[in-house]
């Protein structure tokens, strides 16, 4: 994709967001230093108190995130503190019809692709059908619904697993991720951000514990099993500086435009969880020649969501940094303040959000980049099952939405 203007017609734009968010100030930095002016902000509260909202037809319109507001996330959770984990479900329940009851402009997303990416047991079945690589995981594409935690003992058992990640299928920035660690003489260990009170309640920490009692564990995977739970096997990552690492790519308009390392001692690397930025001439340098499968793995995985402008892909690199897998791709994964493009990426000096908004008006869903297009032995995009609609999403037996 070619980062340049048509037409001489200034565009409009639009976002959907908390207004009062550093996402929005820097977006509308980034509209503004392109001469686009100043984009009008629709906020989520308003659009979930008044069942939808209609946008011009010449509107560019972008949605970020619902996140790091309150109010926003008691309209989508029914919860009383938006530190606690329950209720993912009927986030995800809500949030697809608030995305559903907006209409007009020209969307930079797409419904189903939002739907897909936040249930992570969709995402994983759609990058496997394409021939993305994977961990591989019991509850791809929803078959297996985990009541409970003998489910997961027993998925795990019958996968021949001993080391697994356990996620909330419509979870983020790690809330309710549990890496669970099992011996053959019966330990067991399980390594999450998650604090569970006298009362049975789960809240999200920023301190990561471990708990070594498995009835513990079986109480917190209890908890959690009515919002539905993702499975996939903990695969050994490689390490950077004494500490495990993994990548974030920003793929915009189908092109690897932005990449982070974030390193950590423990396995959850996020960065709001002691996480910390590792150096990329670093990983570019152990990587050598493998560093352009590294990006064409994540355009890879763009691609199976080809309605959608920008996604942020997790990427996991195995030890040694020469193969790569697909942990998860985010709908809202561009937030990396002060990082500019990479070189050759046709973003070079641009941040993530200026990336997005010279890409955006000559942007086509459905497109591929013009340079560095997938392997002729990567299945493409036209051979995934059919998308799939909000309403044919599988949902657990039990959960609440």
């Amino acid at each position: 994709m070619q980062y340049t203007e048509t037409g001489s017609a200034r565009p409009r734009w639009a976002v959907v967001a908390n207004g009062d968010n550093r996402r929005v100030s820097l977006f509308a930095a980034a509209t503004e230093a392109a001469g686009h002016g100043t984009p009008r902000v629709v906020e989520w509260g308003d659009v979930l108190r008044e069942g939808g909202h209609h946008f011009a037809d010449d509107e560019l319109v972008r949605l970020d995130s619902p996140g790091e507001s309150a109010e926003v996330d008691a309209l989508l959770r029914d919860v009383d503190d938006p530190t606690r984990v329950e209720g993912s479900a009927r986030w995800y329940g809500r949030f697809l019809e608030c995305v559903t009851s907006l209409s007009g402009g020209r969307r930079l997303d797409d419904t189903v692709d939002l739907a897909v990416m936040f249930d992570k047991r969709l995402c994983h079945d759609r990058l496997l059908r394409a021939g993305v690589p994977v961990p591989p995981s019991p509850t791809s594409g929803g078959v297996s619904p985990v009541r409970d935690w003998a489910d997961v003992r027993g998925l795990m058992e019958e996968a021949g697993l001993r080391r697994v990640f356990v996620k909330l299928a419509h979870g983020s920035s790690a809330s309710g991720v549990l890496a669970i660690e099992t011996t053959a003489s019966g330990r067991i260990r399980a390594t999450t951000s998650v604090e569970r009170t006298e009362e049975g309640r789960l809240h999200n920490s920023l301190r990561v514990r471990r708990y070594t009692e498995e009835r513990e564990i079986a109480a917190i995977v209890d908890t959690l099993a009515p919002d539905g739970l993702h499975i996939e096997r903990w695969l050994p990552k490689a390490s950077l500086g004494g500490r495990s690492a993994d990548l974030r790519i920003v793929v915009v308009g189908g092109r690897a435009t932005h990449a982070v390392v974030r390193t950590s001692r423990f396995p959850l690397t996020n960065l709001h969880l002691g996480g910390a930025r590792g150096d990329l001439a670093a990983v570019r340098a152990l990587a050598g020649d493998r560093w352009a499968a590294a990006l064409e793995t994540s355009e890879r995985a763009a691609a199976c969501f080809p309605g959608t402008l920008c996604v942020g892909v997790d990427l996991l690199p195995a030890v040694g940094w020469r193969r790569f897998a697909v942990g998860e791709v985010n709908a809202f994964g561009d937030l990396l303040p002060r990082l500019t493009g990479l070189p050759g990426s046709g973003a070079e000096g641009l941040d993530t959000y200026a990336a997005q908004v010279a890409a955006a008006v000559s942007f086509t869903p459905g497109g591929l980049p013009a340079t560095r297009r997938p392997a002729a032995s990567a299945a493409p995009p036209t051979s995934l099952a059919p998308p799939v609609r909000p309403h044919e999403l599988p949902r657990n037996t039990h959960a609440t939405v």
